[in-house]
């Protein structure tokens, strides 16, 4: 959550806010307290060791956790596949144009051949498959609508590929919940996360689809190094580093378009798109999971509750 934002109104709500590596004095919580923590989407093993013990019982002594989503539940995952669909009867080569289409195409060819080189000893050990691996993860890629193939892209790197097969924080925090029997819920349906995304117009679409492959295209060639990586990430967050500008690149896992080389009109768009996404992705949802916080602090005030949303909105 960004912190100028629900962090606060938690803070004075519940006088009690543990937020990824940082704690903060509990002595003055309302009776009972409630819990408002900030999660990384890494694999948990990461940070795990990093997050402070307070944090961690207070997880364990909570009545009811919440997140963003239920990932635990089938129709959620369901839910979210089917939103990232084409149409009935469309695939991808008819609606983008053709020369992106055919980059689009060379690259997973690319990291399909890479894949194998990219697993490590302990994934094999688990008996995971780059192929298995591919199809899972990109299988399905011709039916996707394009800014969820732009996303599927964006996070097909040999650092993302070496971190599949263990479950990221706020799953395992879902599936500790449910292994130790407590309630749980979600403050927003699947289709608030995902029609946001699936409302871009399609020049903005095309373009951050371009941007994108022109980034991994720029990686391979050896030509460009991402900014921030996810190691910089995890480093912000084991240290509670949560103020840092690079908390922002997190949440959503959309990349930011925004970068001096662009000509002017391609500036404008790519401002848009940015625009866009923060209105959307950040300040609405913020607002509108805080409501919903609010309301069920209100409706339990006898129950610990213990939220956990990610860190980098």
């Amino acid at each position: 959550m960004h912190h100028g934002l629900l962090g606060l109104w938690f803070w004075q709500k519940t006088q009690c806010c543990l937020s990824g590596g940082e704690s903060q004095d509990q002595s003055s919580c309302l009776d009972p307290p409630s819990y408002f923590f900030g999660t990384i989407h890494v694999p948990y093993t990461r940070v795990w060791d990093f997050i402070p013990e307070n944090s961690k019982k207070a997880f364990q002594q909570s009545h009811i956790v919440y997140f963003e989503l239920d990932l635990t539940d089938p129709y959620t995952i369901s839910a979210l596949t089917s939103c990232q669909l084409l149409p009935q009867g469309e695939n991808l080569q008819d609606v983008l144009p053709h020369d992106i289409y055919h980059r689009l195409k060379r690259h997973l060819e690319y990291i399909k051949l890479m894949m194998p080189s990219w697993m490590t000893p302990d994934q094999r050990g688990k008996g995971l498959y780059a192929d298995y691996l591919f199809n899972a993860i990109a299988g399905n890629w011709e039916r996707k609508r394009p800014v969820w193939v732009m996303l599927m892209v964006n996070s097909l790197t040999e650092v993302d590929i070496k971190s599949r097969g263990v479950p990221v924080l706020d799953l395992y925090l879902a599936q500790e919940a449910e292994r130790l029997k407590k309630q749980t819920g979600a403050v927003e349906k699947v289709e608030e996360q995902c029609h946001p995304l699936n409302g871009l117009n399609f020049s903005q679409v095309v373009f951050a689809l371009n941007q994108t492959l022109l980034q991994q295209e720029s990686l391979r060639a050896g030509s460009f190094q991402i900014p921030y990586t996810t190691e910089d990430l995890i480093k912000h967050y084991n240290c509670g580093d949560l103020s840092s500008i690079i908390f922002n690149h997190d949440t959503s896992q959309v990349p930011n378009f925004i970068n001096a080389t662009l000509p002017a009109h391609e500036r404008i768009t790519a401002q848009e798109i940015d625009s866009y996404f923060r209105q959307e992705l950040i300040y609405k949802r913020n607002e509108r999971m805080g409501r919903r916080v609010k309301n069920l602090l209100e409706d339990y005030p006898d129950k610990t509750f213990f939220f956990a949303f990610g860190a980098g909105m």
